[in-house]
């Protein structure tokens, strides 16, 4: 049997699995992505793009690509409760940091922009970016059987168009490979939670509902008919593509049996919550789901790790899975680099899991608490299971009514639709990832404390463990953000007006330890100049301080003021983040990119 050897196998090309091919290949890393799937996604499943998701992508140069196939953020903001598209509109939410109460918050906390992108538009996007990184992406090759011992990992990998089989024998694997994944199972990969706590079939469909649509345009149509026996209301239409695209989900309890899936009913089922029965419509493609809650307790075990589905599985609430499944790869993508070429010692890579399973604790619960947060809207409503349609009218009527009873239930259907902000405008979930480990020296002073709800807002900061907040600033006469300075693969030290001192400490250190480490004064007629004094808000710093930010834009290590010997605090934090206390200087890696 053949033998393929590389570096790091990653199984699975959904979007955690090419975000991390493209990111390793960037880093010149050997990797291997294999997938049993002969293309990449085939129909839209996830869709919504947050800005901590399109700031990978714009770290790796792909994020005008990208925006190029997305629907635009200010074509996604409407959320709309009607009985059908064509009936009486019952409620309505902006979203996704479009509403004027919001816009500024998410505008002033990234460079960029919310999307809407289907999946199965978005990875293409990927694949191509991986590829032109120089990524080795293989389908139709499935993993049967994995292992793995102290010395690396073993896959036995088969060819589903002819049969053949190979072994590929890597120092890693990163098992990206779904909600079944293989790796997880057979790695010994324990799961937390609960599988199959709902139901839902997807339909995806061609219908032109411009003329209900496009005076309101947005993400989400919540179709809730009177006598609708289905759980969430009647169905949810998911916009595609404006406005001819479309996915109709419906839950169901797989109790009362299952669903009639026929083109006849599906088409039935369609045309009624659009209410307009002139409206032609193409069935695409139909797909069953069941809802999970369940989060790996280990995302790292020996020389395998999970990402995305893989290691956490949750209803699409709060649009957080491909998010967080691409962040995950963000997060491990450096550390697998850093070790492989010597920078860093193995025990950096125990970071990814004391950071990123908190995230993915907090992501299955934020978003399984969405889900059970839509019933005070049915209960607002009215609306009983088992209940006729005339008395589900009858109560739509009394809602909406000129009367004392209807002002009273109209405040509560009020409640219950601002409470989805906690799902569709969660900035802080979808931004405020914080960690703690090894790989972050924290430096003894307390976090911030909120000022506003954490789950609602984001809240920028400085302290070790955070993201880098955004600032706009001024760089050879054009406007970049603080996130730009840092990032592609590499270390990078801000300073202040009067850290000159720190900026040579960075260059020593990094040709001393031969890692990649860029070193900027951000100031006022500083080269990276701070012409809108924003980051001197933000940076929690004096002048003669410095922060020292990971290649995944995250807060490792900060001065707030000035040094005796900052060439050997600067060394002292790098190698404490990098294992790096069991390497000499001698083992480590040179990499011609370390020269500040």
């Amino acid at each position: 049997m053949n033998i393929v050897t590389t570096d790091v196998l990653i199984v699975g090309a959904g979007p955690s699995g090419l975000a991390m091919a493209a990111l390793l290949a960037r880093e010149g890393i050997d990797a291997i992505t294999v997938t049993k799937y002969g293309g990449t996604a085939h129909s839209p499943r996830a869709h919504i793009t947050n800005q901590r998701t399109m700031e990978v992508f714009r770290d790796l140069g792909m994020e005008a690509d990208i925006t190029r196939v997305a629907t635009a953020n200010d074509l996604m903001g409407n959320n709309v409760w009607a009985t059908s598209f064509a009936g009486p509109e019952i409620a309505r939410l902006l979203t996704w940091g479009s509403g004027p109460e919001r816009r500024t918050d998410y505008d002033l906390a990234s460079p960029c922009a919310m999307g809407n992108i289907p999946q199965h538009v978005m990875e293409p996007v990927q694949l191509q970016r991986a590829l032109d990184l120089g990524a080795d992406i293989r389908f139709g090759m499935e993993v049967v059987a994995i292992s793995q011992d102290d010395e690396g990992v073993t896959a036995q990998v088969r060819a589903r168009e002819t049969g053949q089989e190979f072994r590929i024998h890597a120092k890693y694997v990163v098992g990206a490979d779904g909600g079944r994944s293989l790796v997880a199972d057979q790695l010994g990969f324990e799961m937390d939670g609960q599988m199959g706590l709902g139901a839902a079939v997807n339909v995806w469909l061609e219908a032109d509902l411009t003329k209900y649509t496009a005076h309101r345009p947005g993400t989400l149509y919540w179709m809730s008919q009177p006598g609708n026996d289905f759980w969430v209301g009647s169905g949810t239409w998911i916009c595609v593509k404006p406005w001819t695209e479309w996915v109709l989900l419906s839950m169901y309890n797989p109790d009362d049996g299952e669903p009639d899936l026929s083109e006849a009913a599906l088409i039935h089922r369609a045309q009624t919550t659009i209410g307009d029965p002139a409206v032609d419509i193409r069935i695409k493609a139909v797909s069953q789901w069941s809802i999970n809650h369940v989060v790996a307790t280990r995302f790292g075990r020996g020389r395998a790790f999970l990402v995305g589905d893989a290691a956490h599985r949750h209803p699409p609430a709060n649009g957080l899975g491909t998010n967080t499944s691409i962040q995950d790869s963000f997060n491990l993508a450096w550390k697998l680099a850093h070790v492989l070429r010597g920078q860093a010692g193995p025990a950096l890579l125990d970071s990814y899991h004391d950071e990123r399973q908190p995230v993915g604790r907090q992501v299955v619960d934020r978003a399984m608490r969405s889900v059970q947060d839509m019933l005070p809207i049915s209960q607002a409503l009215g609306f009983t299971h088992g209940q006729s349609a005339e008395d589900g009218w009858a109560s739509l009527d009394e809602l909406f009514g000129a009367t004392a009873v209807g002002e009273q239930r109209r405040q509560r259907l009020h409640a219950a639709v601002q409470l989805q902000n906690y799902q569709f405008n969660c900035h802080g979930v979808e931004l405020d990832q914080r960690y703690a480990s090894t790989a972050v020296i924290d430096d003894g002073t307390a976090w911030p404390a909120p000022t506003r709800d954490p789950e609602l807002y984001h809240h920028p900061t400085t302290h070790p463990g955070a993201r880098l907040p955004h600032a706009q600033l001024e760089l050879d006469r054009q406007p970049v953000s603080t996130l730009d300075l840092v990032g592609k693969g590499r270390f990078t030290l801000l300073a202040g007006l009067r850290g000159q001192d720190w900026v040579e400490a960075a260059r020593k250190v990094a040709a001393d330890l031969g890692i990649p480490l860029d070193a900027r004064i951000v100031g006022p007629q500083a080269e990276a100049a701070d012409v809108l004094g924003r980051w001197a808000q933000l940076r929690e710093i004096t002048d003669a301080g410095a922060l020292l930010v990971r290649p995944d834009h995250h807060i490792a290590w900060r001065s707030t003021g000035s040094s005796d010997a900052p060439a050997a605090d600067l060394d002292t934090a790098l190698r404490r983040i990098l294992a790096r206390a069991d390497i000499p200087a001698t083992r480590a890696g040179h990499d011609p990119r370390s020269a500040a």
